[in-house]
């Protein structure tokens, strides 16, 4: 079983091959051809039967790679819109930016971190809008905080379509994310998801699964607000994929709260996009190159209430949980 991505843009390691797209004249040059369906909830059971791109969802195992293998119908061919032929000046600019924002961060981090958790905490905060703000991003929080009113660790649910809803939950809470074992080995990223506590999982390795609950539970009684993504991998958000079980058994075992939180990125007008997302065989280069090539973005992350795990098992509270995020109340 899977645990978790993790990481924003992750593409898992099997994938469906698309060959052919949607018609052309679904495609606009600034959105997703299915914008219509964005606007529109999710249902509580997944049906993508009537998305214009995607076919509805195999039997799990019908799936490339079997029924435990990370897996999204989403592809770049699918899901984004036409690359940007303008803003290059602006891309060159928020470049610059961004690596001064991650350069800082490398001697920042450990600094803080000996100054105690509090001071740490709010240097996170800080380093995540800077990215945010330097990406061209718009943060927008409604609700809050994360953290429960009794102090306790929580696990902080979201649905995963982007690499922006790490600096987005990041920028609202001292979150640790749970994330992918080939995260630690990215370039400067990796050294400072390491420094900052960033728990990894082998998406291969089932045989560790155990370990990497339990991990995650010690985690949670310690206090720890520990994010997670259950979709395992990144969706475009027109469709959105089960949630993986694995997590909220953590959330059971340390007796703690979820704490779930919808992200959704619209252009500056208001109006939803797949811009941002990072899906597919798609590099992380490119899914963040296309967001700072836009005129602008707004994140919006919506704070629900908490989720106690009561006497659920943990296939109940991760439906529970999806709704929430999907639905709010």
């Amino acid at each position: 079983m899977t645990l978790t991505a993790g990481t924003a843009g992750t593409a898992g390691t099997a994938r469906t091959a698309r060959t052919a797209g949607p018609p052309p004249a679904l495609r606009t040059p600034a959105h997703h051809p299915a914008r219509a369906a964005l606007r529109t909830p999710v249902p509580t059971a997944p049906d993508h039967t009537d998305h214009p791109t995607h076919p509805a969802e195999p039997a799990s195992v019908r799936r490339p790679g079997g029924p435990w293998a990370t897996w999204s119908p989403c592809t770049p061919d699918d899901c984004l819109p036409a690359r940007a032929t303008t803003g290059r000046f602006r891309l060159v600019y928020r470049t610059v930016l961004l690596l001064a924002v991650l350069v800082a961060a490398v001697p920042l981090v450990p600094a803080a971190a000996l100054l105690g958790a509090r001071v740490l905490g709010a240097v996170l905060r800080s380093l995540h809008r800077a990215v945010l703000r330097a990406a061209g991003v718009r943060l927008v929080v409604r609700g809050g905080p994360l953290r429960p009113g009794d102090g306790r660790g929580a696990l902080v649910v979201a649905d995963h379509t982007s690499w922006i809803d790490i600096p987005a939950l990041g920028a609202i809470g001292p979150v640790t994310m749970l994330a992918k074992r080939e995260v630690r080995d990215w370039p400067l990223i990796g050294l400072l998801a390491t420094r900052i506590g960033t728990l990894f999982v082998d998406r291969e390795g089932l045989s560790r699964l155990p370990g990497t609950v339990a991990a995650t539970a010690d985690a949670l009684r310690e206090g720890t607000l520990v994010g997670v993504f259950p979709e395992a991998t990144t969706w475009c958000g027109a469709v959105r994929g089960d949630y993986r079980r694995a997590p909220f058994q953590a959330a059971i075992d340390a007796g703690v709260a979820l704490r779930p939180v919808t992200v959704s990125v619209t252009t500056t007008d208001g109006r939803p996009t797949t811009a941002a997302a990072f899906v597919g065989e798609q590099t992380l280069g490119d899914a963040v190159g296309r967001v700072l090539r836009l005129p602008g973005l707004v994140c919006e992350v919506t704070v629900g209430e908490l989720v106690e795990p009561g006497v659920d098992d943990r296939r109940a509270l991760a439906a529970r949980a999806r709704d929430r995020v999907r639905h709010g109340r």
